[in-house]
């Protein structure tokens, strides 16, 4: 089994892509209601600073900031994916899903990169705000409703 070395740097600010088992599903948008609770639910457990979020019908992309000594992302985002999991209906259950106990909403890893500085940081925000548009859901960032840059807009962080 692979064993991946994900850097551990207490504090760090991360850029996260996260998707479901089955790209092309819209589970979940259809569900954003669950995905919100589970969310919730780990920020109370496990603090940590959402710098930007975007749920996609079938990824997530995000960025965010660990509060200084902790370093466990990995684990909010196997809480958070847990949860969600739960909510939702089962994906198709290949027999590696079954022995594993997996409901097989989510691929089993995310991709993860730590923001260095400053220009790295504002790039990762950008790529979360305009990701709608990427894809060709919206023609303006602001007409996605599941993303963080309607907080940073408010917020006069995004013009």
């Amino acid at each position: 089994m692979s064993r991946y070395l994900r850097p551990k740097v207490p504090g760090a600010t991360v850029f996260f892509t996260v998707n479901l088992a089955v790209r092309g599903e819209d589970t979940l948008i259809e569900h954003i209601d669950a995905l919100r609770d589970a969310v919730r639910k780990t920020l109370l457990e496990r603090r940590f600073y959402i710098d930007a979020w975007v749920v996609m019908p079938d990824h997530i992309h995000a960025v965010w900031t660990l509060p200084p000594g902790d370093s466990d992302y990995a684990r909010r985002w196997q809480v958070i994916k847990a949860r969600f999991s739960r909510a939702v209906p089962k994906g198709h259950q290949r027999s590696s899903h079954v022995v594993r106990r997996e409901r097989a909403v989510w691929q089993r890893r995310f991709w993860e990169h730590h923001v260095r500085d400053a220009e790295g940081y504002a790039a990762a925000i950008t790529y979360c705000h305009l990701n709608p548009v990427k894809h060709g859901f919206v023609q303006d960032a602001e007409e996605w409703p599941y993303s963080s840059v309607h907080r940073d807009i408010a917020s006069g962080r995004w013009v």
